[in-house]
């Protein structure tokens, strides 16, 4: 069984061609950094009207990379949400006309599915396992149950991690995106110059919140007046060190709610963009060792929005029987677990 994925839902351009032996036969990737840089975040129309302008070259480049046609496809799945609506709609749309002049079924994915899926693909993992989801527009905590099963443990009730990172990285003018911005300058900076709080450590449960952190970086900023690189160096380690202490401790939270529910410990599997910081990933490995869980965290670049997961996430399901109508309407929220409460905040996207 082959796939072809499209995601657009924020501002990757990406199309891939996935098997069902877990073999990535293409994975091509778009990034429009250069056109957001200069706004210091993701403009929607701009996103929207790029994803428009190069999709359709991005899917004929995957095809040939592949050695494959589209008539080879078994099912083409495309993001359906959540998301920026418009660029999930120029996906939808994409994959909508190639399913009906192939004649192909058109399966719509949850992005948040592609990326609590993709350690199946990568490490073949077998169900159930914790899956921590952070990146600029999610925070999560689930437990991954099946295909289309989900119970959400917690997630944050503001901002996300990775929305913080890209406005504490504007604040000390570190430029965009912000995650590798703010993890470069961490790496010269001294964590134990500047107090910073832990949000949420130790309270019940394990939901997040980044919006006080955020506010005390914007304090401690403004109490130093003009900043020199040892100070932005230095507010950056210990912000980062902040964020992976407030995570690591969500996590290990969440870690004791899947065991007593699953009779034992299983594996922590780790997506989304902000899975990439290096210092977040040791945390977790200590956390993960500590509570007798493994952990899998798959490539960077597949922990990054990309095609590749959407593919793997529309074949799981298109092999369980799953398809949609050419009638399906984008999402631009579209939460995994719909029994959970339903959160607001700027980083609470589904």
């Amino acid at each position: 069984m082959i796939v072809l994925g499209l995601e657009s839902s924020c501002d990757e351009t990406a199309a891939a061609v996935v098997r069902d032996d877990r073999t990535i036969l293409a994975d091509v990737v778009l990034s429009q950094l250069a056109e957001h840089r200069p706004y210091g975040g993701v403009v929607p129309e701009i996103a929207a009207r790029a994803h428009l302008d190069h999709l359709d070259r991005l899917v004929a480049e995957a095809l040939a990379r592949a050695g494959t046609r589209l008539a080879d496809m078994d099912a083409i799945a495309a993001t359906g949400g959540p998301g920026l609506i418009g660029g999930v709609m120029v996906g939808v749309m994409t994959a909508k006309a190639i399913a009906a002049v192939t004649g192909k079924p058109f399966v719509a994915v949850n992005h948040l599915e592609g990326h609590a899926l993709t350690a199946r693909l990568t490490d073949g993992l077998d169900f159930p396992y914790l899956l921590l989801l952070v990146s600029g527009g999610h925070c999560q905590l689930l437990t991954v149950e099946g295909v289309g099963r989900y119970r959400r443990l917690g997630a944050t009730i503001d901002d996300a991690a990775g929305e913080a990172f890209d406005k504490v990285a504007k604040m000390l003018e570190l430029g965009y995106p912000g995650g590798p911005a703010v993890q470069k300058a961490a790496v010269q900076g001294d964590p134990g110059r500047f107090s910073l709080p832990r949000p949420m450590k130790g309270r019940p449960g394990c939901d997040f919140s980044f919006s006080g952190l955020k506010n005390a970086v914007r304090l401690l900023i403004a109490a130093q007046g003009s900043l020199s690189a040892a100070d932005r160096a230095d507010i950056a380690a210990a912000f980062q060190e902040a964020v992976a202490d407030a995570v690591a401790d969500r996590t290990r939270a969440a870690m004791a709610m899947f065991t007593a529910a699953q009779g034992g410990p299983g594996t922590l599997v780790v997506a989304g963009g902000v899975a990439a910081n290096a210092r977040l990933r040791e945390r977790l490995a200590e956390v993960a060792t500590e509570g007798g869980f493994g952990l899998a965290i798959p490539p960077q670049r597949l922990c990054t929005d990309n095609a590749a997961m959407i593919a793997w996430a529309g074949l799981e399901r298109f092999r369980q029987g799953g398809q949609d109508g050419l009638n399906f309407a984008p999402r631009p929220r579209w939460p995994l677990d719909p029994t959970a409460k339903q959160l607001r905040g700027a980083g609470v996207k589904a």
